[in-house]
This record gives C-alpha cells, sequence and structure tokens, in this order.
C-alpha cells in the first residue's frame, strides 16, 4: 500500500530562529510552575484518591486539572527537548528529559487505570446487556457508538449473551478489585513522587528554564526548521513500516491468540504503533515550536493522533482483561465473559488502526507553519 508522507513543514518560509525555541520552553515551564500551584492549593484531592474515579476521570475538579497540566507541560518540555536537543546544553538537557518523561508518566499511571476500568466496564455492559453495570453517560455512548462505526465491515463478534450475563457480574468486580487496586497504588506513588527531593530538583530546573534557557553558542544563528523536519521525517518512516495491510483487514486473529496465551508481555503488533504515537506527539510539538502561539490545527494529524490514542487505550484494556483470565481458580463463566471482553478489546484495536490508516491517507488540510 502506498504511503503518502507529510508535506516538508513549509520550508519556503523564513527561518525560525532559536528564539522562537526558547520562548516555547520559557513558555512551558511557566505552565508547569503554574499547575505546581495549583495542585499545591487543592491537595491530592476528595477522600485522598486524586479524584480520579471511574466516574469523573474526565476531569473537571482543580486537582485532576492540576495533575493534568503538570503532564502536559512536562510531556511538551521532554520532547521538545529531545527534539531540539542540539541547541541546548547537552548535558543539561540529558539530565532533564528522562526527570520529565519520568514524572509525566508517574502522574499519569492513576488516570490510565481509572480510564481503563471505565471502559471494561461499559464494555462487559454493552456485550452482555446486564444491569449489574452503571448505564453509560452521553459522551461514553457517542465514543462507544462513534468506535463501533469505525469499525470495518463484520468486525463485529456475536458473543452467547445468555453465556456472557452470568459471568459478567464477576468478571467486572474481579476486573473492579485488580484496577482500583493498581490506581490506589499509583496514586500512593504518585504522591511520593510529588513530595521526593528527586521532584523537587526537576521542579527548581523547570523554575530557572521559566527565566533562562541553556542554549549553546550555535544557536545564536540557527534554523530551527531543519531540526523539526527530522522529526517529522521519524514519524513518516516509521508509519511506512508499520503493516496498514493488516490493519485493512476486518479482524486480525493473530492478536487474539496471542493475548490469550500464557505469555503476559505486551503483544508484539502493537508496539510499532505506540512508537508512531509517541513520534506523532513530537511532531506536534515540534509544529508548536515553530508556529508559536497562533499554530493552526492539522485536521489530519488530529484524527491520526486520536486514532491512536483510541488503539493505545483498547491494547492497554485488552492485556487488562487477559491479565484478569489468568487468575487462578476463577469459574469457567467469569474466564469466557473475560475471553470475549478481550475479543472485544483487539477488535477494538483493529478498529482504531484502521481509522489511523484512513485518516493518514488524506491530504493534509490547513495551513503549515
Amino acid at each position: 500500500m502506498a504511503q503518502q508522507h507529510l508535506e516538508p513543514t513549509n520550508p519556503t518560509a523564513r527561518p525560525v530562529p532559536a528564539d522562537a525555541l526558547a520562548g516555547y520552553l520559557r513558555a512551558q515551564a511557566t505552565e508547569f510552575l503554574r499547575a505546581l500551584r495549583l495542585h499545591r492549593e487543592t491537595g491530592p484531592g476528595p477522600n485522598g484518591a486524586g479524584a480520579h474515579t471511574a466516574q469523573n476521570a474526565g476531569g473537571g475538579e482543580p486537582g485532576v486539572d492540576a495533575a493534568r497540566a503538570l503532564r502536559r507541560a512536562a510531556r511538551r518540555l521532554s520532547g521538545t527537548l529531545h527534539t531540539f536537543q542540539p541547541l541546548l546544553n547537552a548535558e543539561w538537557a540529558e539530565t532533564m528529559r528522562p526527570e520529565l518523561a519520568w514524572l509525566s508518566g508517574t502522574l499519569g499511571l492513576e488516570h490510565s487505570y481509572a480510564s481503563r476500568l471505565e471502559r471494561l466496564l461499559q464494555a462487559l455492559h454493552r456485550l452482555s446487556g446486564s444491569s449489574a453495570f452503571p448505564a453509560q453517560s452521553a459522551g461514553a455512548t457517542v465514543a462507544v457508538a462513534a468506535a463501533h462505526a469505525a469499525r470495518p465491515a463484520g468486525a463485529a463478534s456475536a458473543p452467547d449473551r445468555g453465556s456472557l450475563t452470568v459471568g459478567a457480574a464477576k468478571a467486572g468486580a474481579l476486573l473492579d478489585r485488580q484496577l482500583t487496586l493498581a490506581r490506589t497504588r499509583a496514586h500512593s506513588t504518585a504522591l511520593q513522587a510529588l513530595g521526593s527531593a528527586r521532584f523537587h530538583a526537576v521542579a527548581d530546573k523547570v523554575a530557572l528554564l521559566a527565566s533562562e534557557v541553556p542554549l549553546e553558542a550555535a544557536a545564536a544563528t540557527a534554523d530551527l526548521r531543519p531540526l523539526a523536519a527530522a522529526a517529522e521525517g521519524r514519524l513518516t518512516d516509521a508509519v511506512a513500516a508499520l503493516p496498514l495491510v493488516t490493519a485493512g483487514h476486518p479482524y486480525n486473529a493473530e492478536a487474539l491468540v496471542h493475548g490469550l496465551a500464557p505469555d503476559p508481555a505486551p503483544h508484539p503488533q502493537d508496539a510499532p504503533w505506540h512508537q508512531v504515537r509517541l513520534l506523532l506527539r513530537l511532531h506536534r510539538y515540534a509544529r508548536e515550536v515553530l508556529a508559536g502561539d497562533g499554530a493552526p490545527v492539522d485536521v489530519r494529524l488530529l484524527a491520526a493522533g486520536q486514532a491512536l490514542n483510541r488503539h493505545r487505550d483498547a491494547s492497554e484494556a485488552a492485556a487488562a482483561a487477559a491479565q484478569a483470565a489468568r487468575t487462578p481458580r476463577i469459574a469457567p463463566a467469569t474466564a469466557y465473559a473475560l475471553g470475549v471482553l478481550h475479543a472485544d478489546q483487539r477488535h477494538e484495536v483493529e478498529a482504531a488502526r484502521y481509522a489511523f490508516q484512513h485518516s493518514w491517507q488524506k491530504e493534509a488540510v490547513g495551513t503549515r507553519p
């Protein structure tokens, strides 16, 4: 299948000086410090749970918003240091980047577990029709409908709903216990991280970055566009290596077989897609650096990113269902429900790949920076 590469990042535009990089880093450092101040003012959230429950995982509370803003700024800082590292003090950048990535990953785990549990319980409810699960919100219903609309024809499974209902409640209870425990541990880990000397060292360096960016002397005459184009090239090369032909099939049976095998390792088919998701994020951040505050929205990249996010969520949810199915001494009906749930989420993985393929092959729309 022929691949369409992104057009170069507006090569006819005038050079973008390193001042744009310095301004972007200072702005993100300021956002980081603002989020940190809000987090300290609001505390860890109601009931000591960071406000990340299945019901409010979407946000809206100050503690949740502060944690999300911290992660957002940390991701952008880390990604920008990766792309434009040749223009920055090498020792400083190599020290800062992994610390910011550690912080972002640690703060994101609790929300990930809460979202995963919500996704799996909603899927069980949808598959079994059981009243043992809470009704989906309007937003969740729309999201599920959109995911099913993105499936290729013939992709939907048809489990025995009567048999599924028998084990669905126990499967949901098992997933709730496992993922709630994981979320609670992630919350404790995040609190420990935010009170650690390691975090305070990162925050101190970010505070300095808000006022002074350690640029190399060569940055004075540098143009940011080649480094941004290199990030774009890594993305397009990674997309070209994806098995998009497989993604065009309604269902990938090999993915189901692997997921139900005794080996708990991540699915090998998923890793290249996760890598593309990370490279797409780096490309977006590089575009933000070049364009400044007025960065236009590329609808094509936005749709591709949303598809890859769905891919990541479904892949992790399928792995959680498979892991639960390996629990010793569970009832056959429970194992059956978890197997159907795993297959359903692997269907969602394939649907997300198909949606990515569809969006990626569209012509780029909008003005590029």
